[in-house]
């Protein structure tokens, strides 16, 4: 079927935490949200029916994953990624950012080390230091238009620290987003080669966020980063769900794939009292997986079309903006320093003049000081308003 990502679907007054927190988020009601990673589009027909079918049978007691649906995951890892799994390295988790608590709980001691790459999605920073460990920021580089990895910087944070004594590193894991939120890196093949062969040499977990994975530029192909050989598999642990791809993320289900069968049962344990999915969850995954691809497909190509007026729109018009190349995800990542502002002022002109909704750079981490993320997962109407909201503040700036 054809879908209308043009439709304007009114969602507040839904329990929405996108469109119906405004005044408690950002000051006010009259902002217009593009922040919170969740789209504004209809999810596909195949998961309403199949939702809507489930719900006719009027109990909804406890429940687990059925066999079809690890089928549906299997089938769709292997025909999009190339990745042959079996049933049993699947455990399921209420979504990506749970699953990440539980793996840091199961793999890390109280004061061990965590390494993440910054800017990234803010949560990274809550499942560490939560858990009793210490960030470490291998720190992206960005070029004025693309980010790549300080692979170098990396290796130098597993060696000795010159103090005296002399300090070993008590790194026991990274977590890599792949494809990179918010930065939009797809990363290739040889990236996440050197970086999974420098976690193998120095013994450390390679946590991989892949939630991401499906939503791609006409031009880009994601590697799953376990593919690369047979010891990268059993060194990492793979995080994906089919909430970003399918809009489905207030269903609270996700899935991660860990090979490793002693680090599965420890994630297992882990993970012990924490919810692993519901009824509806489960229900809308392997439908959406089963018959998404038309969707997916169309939305891509929707995504792609946004991103390209965006990009055009800022170019032309708000020279003092830098839009940040991109190869996934559906989120945009604008360097503002142009305007010279810090990140309060950048906050309160997108907030009061510009009278948006975003993700304040300074959210995720050092680097993202001075930049903002937007959401182009919405219908061409409301990001053409978005433009011109920050069109005329820019205006009025100026003078």
């Amino acid at each position: 079927m054809k879908y209308d990502f043009d439709r304007v679907i009114d969602r507040k007054g839904t329990s929405s935490s996108k469109w119906d927190l405004n005044q408690r988020l950002f000051g006010r009601e009259d902002v217009l949200d593009m922040w919170v990673a969740d789209m504004d589009f209809p999810c596909p027909q195949p998961v309403v029916d199949a939702i809507k079918d489930r719900a006719d049978h009027p109990v909804f007691g406890y429940t687990f994953a059925p066999a079809s649906l690890y089928e549906a995951i299997i089938d769709w890892v292997g025909r999009h990624y190339n990745w042959q799994i079996e049933k049993e390295w699947i455990v399921f988790n209420a979504g990506v950012v749970n699953g990440l608590y539980s793996a840091v709980k199961a793999f890390t001691q109280p004061g061990d080390e965590v390494i993440v790459q910054p800017p990234v999605y803010y949560p990274f920073y809550a499942a560490v230091k939560n858990n009793g460990c210490q960030v470490l920021h291998n720190h992206l580089r960005y070029d004025e238009s693309r980010y790549t990895m300080d692979l170098d910087a990396l290796r130098d944070m597993f060696r000795p620290v010159h103090t005296f004594p002399a300090r070993m590193p008590k790194i026991k894991m990274l977590i890599h987003c792949s494809p990179h939120n918010p930065v939009g890196r797809v990363w290739t093949g040889s990236e996440l080669k050197a970086l999974a062969e420098t976690c193998l040499e120095n013994d450390c977990i390679l946590i991989s966020d892949e939630i991401h994975c499906d939503l791609l530029s006409p031009e880009a192909e994601h590697v799953v980063t376990a593919t690369l050989s047979d010891e990268i598999r059993d060194n990492t642990i793979t995080f994906m769900s089919a909430s970003k791809t399918f809009n489905l993320a207030g269903l609270a289900t996700s899935f991660v794939i860990i090979p490793n069968e002693e680090w599965r049962r420890q994630y297992i344990d882990a993970r012990a009292g924490a919810n692993s999915g519901n009824i509806f969850g489960f229900v809308a995954t392997e439908a959406a997986l089963r018959y998404g691809d038309n969707y997916l497909m169309q939305l891509r190509e929707y995504i792609a079309a946004n991103r390209a007026y965006f990009l055009d729109y800022v170019t032309q018009h708000m020279p003092e903006l830098r839009v940040v190349d991109s190869e996934g995800t559906y989120l945009a990542w604008v360097d503002m320093r142009g305007l010279g502002m810090d990140d309060c002022q950048l906050q309160d002109f997108i907030r009061n003049e510009a009278r948006l909704a975003l993700d304040d750079g300074y959210a995720f981490g050092p680097g993202g000081e001075g930049f903002q993320r937007f959401n182009l997962a919405c219908p061409r109407g409301i990001l053409v308003e978005a433009l011109q909201r920050l069109d005329k503040a820019l205006q009025g700036w100026r003078e």
